[in-house]
């Protein structure tokens, strides 16, 4: 899924970048420059999204970004997240399956030395257009 959530930026004392997510709790970031904390929100978005709907969560509605009120200090960024593709790059564990398929076809595809996971693999890609 794709999902755009507004952000709430804010420069520390320390000249850190804080960042905090109001849609969603216990959802903050921050970064030591713009560049890391925009980059760490955006990973931080997509890994609490990801557990969401793992977990069956209802995913919230994000918020207007014109109707969010800040402080004078803090200013509102849109970020994007892509569970699928972040999915992807970090879920990489392999998965069990058992299948069935008629006795003549197992022995056809041993005898040629086919790879049953790369093409049951390859089938769903195709089938789920990913």
């Amino acid at each position: 899924m794709k999902y755009i959530y507004p952000a709430i930026f804010e420069q520390d004392n320390n000249k850190v970048y804080l960042v905090s997510f109001p849609d969603l709790d216990g959802c903050y970031t921050d970064g030591k420059t713009l560049e890391d904390a925009l980059e760490n929100a955006k990973d931080l978005l997509n890994l609490k999204l990801w557990d969401m709907e793992e977990k069956r969560e209802d995913i919230p509605v994000p918020s207007d970004p014109r109707k969010i009120k800040t402080a004078k200090t803090e200013f509102i960024s849109l970020i994007s997240a892509d569970t699928l593709a972040y999915r992807k790059l970090y879920d990489k564990k392999s998965v069990k399956k058992t299948l069935s398929i008629p006795r003549w076809l197992d022995n056809l595809a041993t005898e040629n030395n086919v790879n049953f996971s790369n093409i049951l693999q390859n089938a769903l890609k195709k089938q789920l257009n990913v």
